[in-house]
């Protein structure tokens, strides 16, 4: 879920074809799991093969991705490592969350509640590690690369965008932000006309690009003091102080002259974990330089394979999606010689 401090940052938003040309270090655990939530049927079932195997994380993948490339969008998709200890508590609260909302989608499907079972199913969506092996095969075979983060996937997506071998990050979550990420585009996922949650209502999401410096420019503060708005509103490693939103939190830091007065005023002893802990996952991430990355060409014979023998996916859309990806590149490539020679 990250950091919620949306009331507080600025963004812009923009066209999916205006980030032509530019590679995005994407979040691939927060893609998969909104996949998983956004790619069901009518009454909350995730899509599956003929044996029963889930299947909507590879449709959003392979179908996504493929837009992507059309559009001149180069991906890099980064993959969570071990979690930091003070993540374990709520990696357990949400699997029990999980477990809670599939038991209320059943019971909503037998009471003939078709709409709130699709609402309670979309929490119920779990990303296994068949799932990750699945994501990381596919992706092979579109030549698309990918990158194994020691720890969280977005602290090392973060680091590609510090050291120029991507554009901006890819997530729903600020935390990227936190992890010191230049740039942030949300929404890349999910972009296109979507219903809202119980009503009939449908709105056109598009994506949103956030930027650090001026992010903190506008409200004024350092990377350290947006670290310290996080701890207070809550974090992935900790709870937050009851009753403080973002705007109270910014209001607070501002009277600190550093990271470490705030967390040694009254609240400290609010904290239920070691805030200076949960500051030092931001501030210090684990992260690795050590990685490739390293586009191939796509494997069509591989692709098919994968998706219609293995999966039951339809060929005539796979090979659309082929088309695609093929063209998409082909474009990519003439437009870099036709940089290269004017």
């Amino acid at each position: 879920m990250g950091v919620q401090i949306s009331d507080i940052v600025p963004a812009d938003e923009v066209l999916l074809e205006e980030l032509r040309g530019k590679t995005i270090a994407i979040d691939a655990m927060n893609f998969l799991y909104q996949f998983l939530s956004i790619i069901r049927q009518r009454d909350g079932e995730l899509l599956r093969d003929s044996k029963g195997r889930i299947t909507s994380h590879l449709s959003g993948l392979f179908y996504r991705t493929a837009n992507f490339i059309e559009l001149g969008i180069k991906p890099i998709y980064v993959f969570d490592g071990a979690p930091p200890i003070l993540k374990l508590k709520t990696v357990e609260e949400r699997k029990m969350a999980r477990i809670d909302a599939e038991r209320e989608w059943k019971r909503a499907l037998e009471e003939g509640r078709i709409e709130e079972a699709r609402k309670f199913a979309q929490r119920a969506g779990r990303v296994d590690e068949e799932m990750i092996r699945q994501a990381k095969t596919l992706l092979d075979y579109m030549g698309i690369p990918w990158v194994q983060a020691p720890g969280e996937g977005e602290a090392q997506a973060a680091r590609i965008v510090q050291r120029g071998d991507a554009w901006a990050v890819g997530s729903q979550d600020y935390d990227a932000l936190l992890f010191g990420a230049p740039r942030l585009v949300r929404n890349l996922a999910i972009t296109g006309k979507r219903k809202l949650p119980g009503k009939d209502v449908y709105i056109d999401v598009k994506p949103e690009i956030v930027e650090l410096e001026r992010t903190l420019k506008t409200l004024g503060i350092t990377r350290e003091q947006l670290v310290g708005i996080g701890i207070l509103v809550g974090t992935d490693y900790n709870e937050g102080i009851k009753g403080i939103g973002p705007k109270k939190a910014l209001a607070l830091v501002k009277q600190c002259a550093s990271l470490s007065e705030l967390l040694q005023t009254e609240f400290a002893e609010k904290f239920e974990v070691d805030p200076f802990k949960v500051a030092e996952i931001f501030l210090k991430p684990e992260v690795t330089d050590d990685y490739e990355i390293r586009e191939k060409k796509p494997n069509p014979d591989k692709i098919k394979e994968f998706l219609c023998e293995e999966h039951d996916f339809s060929e005539d859309r796979v090979e659309k999606g082929i088309e695609k990806i093929t063209k998409g590149l082909e474009k990519s490539t003439q437009t870099s010689l036709e940089r290269w020679f004017s």
